[in-house]
């Protein structure tokens, strides 16, 4: 397999992530591009019509003074180390989880879908997906983190977890998951939505191993109903798949994403996708954010041939309804509080700690 084959594979997991969100109707938006962190790889701006009669929408750069904190707080040793909140928290905040020492040569990827809408300078990673992978194990993990998770933000206060990024780009990100969750993220991939449709036609469609069946309305179908087992999708299908909710929660959806997410990586390292596999990744490295660079991935690329050839070195996480409870804060917020024990046996397990 090609290093290109590997980052299409990465490129299309976070266009599958960014598809759950949908605008007025249930009809898919178009996501306007974020600025650069440092380090990541340059991306040409794109103008993307929102539909085939709609004219083009030109993406807005966010303001980079709204992720601005003021001041940063200075680290103290009441936590641990990380600093200090500058908004008085609506719940105590809870004490840093003790690191966790992690298997030489192992590399975290978070992938984030964003909410954000076109016009608009405010957005959030309403979907959070670490990938894991270990090649001298030959593992290779997904965890799925809901966005109501209500975590300290190291600098800012106690938020919903799909604020950090936005609120203070990946070293945010970084610090909340070493806060939280006793690890620190090596790199992240950001993506819109717009072109997962043609991303999956462009491929043929994908065979999705549907764990449950799924009722739920579709524009344009009433209510449509896939069945357990192993399903045909076509791009709208797939899309429809991960994005619905009316009938299900967002726990559940998170297994729909790495259930479609495991439909694309087969179908990109199948004979067609291989050969396909420079056009890919020319047509979908251009729409993401991140800071991995080529020489990131490919050590992995081994991994990646072995997961094609052997499934079982596969494993999927939800942080799920066993690992939160329900809380709404003094200003209304409904939010999903941690249960840290619970929370960080099943971190240790995704990254192959004893």
């Amino acid at each position: 397999m090609s290093a290109k084959s590997l980052r299409a594979f990465l490129l299309a997991a976070v266009l599958l992530l960014a598809c759950t969100i949908t605008g007025p109707s249930g009809v898919p938006v178009v996501l306007p591009f974020l600025p650069n962190p440092v380090g990541a790889t340059e991306i040409p701006a794109v103008v993307i019509p929102q539909d085939q009669n709609a004219t083009s929408t030109p993406f807005l750069p966010i303001d980079p003074t709204a992720r601005a904190l003021t001041p940063t707080p200075v680290p103290t040793a009441a936590w641990g180390g990380f600093p200090g909140p500058s908004v008085p928290p609506s719940v105590p905040i809870p004490p840093p989880v003790d690191p966790i020492e992690q298997p030489e040569g192992q590399i975290n990827i978070v992938l984030f879908g964003s909410d954000q809408r076109p016009n608009s300078g405010g957005f959030r990673t309403d979907t959070i997906v670490v990938l894991t992978l270990n090649s001298e194990l030959g593992t290779v993990s997904l965890t799925s983190f809901p966005r109501d998770l209500y975590v300290y933000v190291p600098g800012w206060t106690m938020q919903r977890i799909n604020t950090a990024h936005p609120h203070g780009g990946f070293e945010m990100t970084q610090d909340t998951f070493a806060y939280n969750f006793g690890f620190k993220p090596d790199y992240f991939v950001l993506i819109n939505f717009w072109s997962f449709v043609q991303m999956v036609d462009s491929l043929g469609g994908v065979n999705v191993s549907v764990g449950v069946p799924l009722t739920d309305h579709r524009d344009g179908h009433g209510n449509y109903s896939v069945p357990a087992g192993v399903v045909h999708m076509d791009g709208e299908t797939a899309l429809w798949y991960v994005r619905s909710r009316g009938t299900s929660s967002d726990f559940e959806r998170t297994r729909r994403q790495q259930e479609v997410l495991l439909a694309i990586f087969f179908r990109l390292i199948s004979l067609n996708g291989l050969q396909r596999a420079s056009e890919l990744y020319n047509l979908y490295s251009d729409n993401v954010v991140t800071n991995a660079t080529f020489n990131d991935l490919t050590p992995f690329l081994g991994l990646a041939a072995q997961l094609a050839e052997d499934t079982s070195i596969f494993r999927g996480y939800t942080i799920d309804r066993s690992h939160v409870t329900s809380f709404t804060t003094s200003a209304g917020a409904a939010v999903l509080l941690p249960n840290y024990d619970a929370i960080t046996a099943t971190i240790r397990e995704a990254l192959n700690v004893p």
